[in-house]
């Protein structure tokens, strides 16, 4: 869920500071871009240097760049607007109070008052200052501006008390952050089915009967749901593809009975499936246990019809919402409606072969949308991301409809 995500870390002059280091590995392995800033009180804990390392950008502590020029400063406007998520932690009671008071005496604080994005922190302190009436004061405060407080929890302190007041640990903080940004989201608490990919069907041990496709549509639909919220398996065939977030379960697969058995083992539970896999009609009647020699000029193969998957899962359809995809090279409209119909499909999305940029072997795609209610929406040529999120658009607003 954090992947690609834009995060922005301040630390400030606590023991606690000492966890960041983790907190940065935790973001950097989830996908994100780190970026760090420092208190000078904070470089006391940890270093600049071992954060630099970890995040791959450089930890900054001050306006002005160490070794530049003065016209050669650190700008707190860039660093606010470049994050889409930023993290004070540890949030030491000095620094909240700063925060709810807009006070500015140090280059983070000037990002915080800059940045627009949603803005976590984490305190840590004594028991005593967590108790403090004037700390919880400034929590309040912070709270009514629409920063979002990660609890500090209960333990040994590093006075050598017993109670609250340690700040979240690093796993904790990364669990938190991932369950706000889950909260409002339109698919959260759905599970989406996608096929992907092409199906091999085999001749021998090392033949095989395929298709072009990449995957990409069917990989990219995954994402933009599992980013929506849902709770996705993404059923694939061979690719080059990969595909890593906290919410997708990727199940690989090789021939068309692999994916008729996988979908229909996950069909059931499932509240929207989406069947984006470029299936091969046809499989050789007999594959042949060892390498065929070539021997005569000509080679003749008996093929026989795969299960059409498609059709099976709407024939056992009950609740759930079910798109297909029809890849077109003539009478287009008419194919496609004729096989939402014949299929049983809520929804069907159009793909034609004579649009330039759609297909196979593309990063783009050009459709229509067609669904049940005779409701059609042609689409411009967009990036395959762009029209996963178009897809996925248009089937919630036929569920809450």
């Amino acid at each position: 869920m954090l992947g690609g995500k834009n995060i922005l870390l301040g630390i400030t002059g606590g023991i606690a500071a000492y966890k960041t280091t983790f907190l940065v590995r935790l973001l950097i392995k989830a996908g994100a871009n780190v970026k760090v800033v420092l208190t000078e009180s904070a470089s006391h804990f940890v270093s600049p240097l071992t954060l630099a390392t970890l995040s791959k950008n450089p930890a900054v502590t001050s306006f002005v760049k160490e070794e530049g020029a003065v016209t050669d400063w650190n700008n707190h406007v860039d660093l606010g607007l470049w994050a889409d998520i930023m993290i004070v932690a540890p949030a030491t009671a000095n620094t909240m109070s700063k925060m709810a008071n807009a006070a500015t005496d140090n280059l983070l604080l000037a990002v915080y008052l800059s940045a627009k994005c949603p803005i976590f922190f984490a305190p840590a302190m004594d028991l005593d200052m967590y108790k403090h009436p004037a700390t919880k004061v400034a929590i309040d405060t912070l709270v009514s501006y629409g920063n979002i407080m990660i609890p500090a929890t209960s333990g040994e302190l590093a006075s050598g008390l017993h109670g609250e007041g340690r700040m979240a640990e690093p796993e904790d903080i990364i669990d938190f952050i991932k369950g706000y940004l889950l909260k409002g989201l339109p698919l959260k608490g759905k599970k989406v089915m996608i096929t992907a990919g092409p199906t091999y069907e085999a001749i021998d041990p090392v033949r095989f009967i395929g298709n072009h496709s990449t995957g990409q549509m069917g990989y990219e639909l995954a994402k933009a749901a599992a980013d929506l919220g849902a709770k996705v398996i993404l059923v694939s065939g061979p690719t080059n593809l990969s595909l890593t977030h906290d919410l997708i379960t990727v199940v690989n697969v090789v021939s068309a009975d692999e994916m008729y058995n996988a979908a229909h083992n996950h069909f059931e539970d499932c509240d929207i499936a989406i069947s984006a896999a470029a299936v091969a009609d046809y499989k050789p009647k007999t594959v042949a246990d060892q390498k065929i020699k070539k021997k005569e000029a000509n080679l003749t193969l008996e093929l026989v019809k795969n299960k059409d998957i498609l059709l099976s899962l709407g024939e056992r359809k009950a609740h759930q919402f079910l798109v297909g995809f029809a890849l077109e090279t003539e009478n287009e409209l008419e194919n496609a409606k004729g096989k939402l119909k014949r299929k049983h499909l809520d929804a069907i999305v159009l793909n034609s072969l004579n649009d330039k940029g759609a297909g196979f072997a593309s990063n783009t795609n050009k459709i229509t949308f067609l669904d049940k209610n005779s409701q059609i929406k042609a689409f411009q040529l967009k990036t395959k991301a762009e029209v996963a999120k178009d897809i996925l658009n248009e089937i919630i607003i036929r569920l809450n409809a």
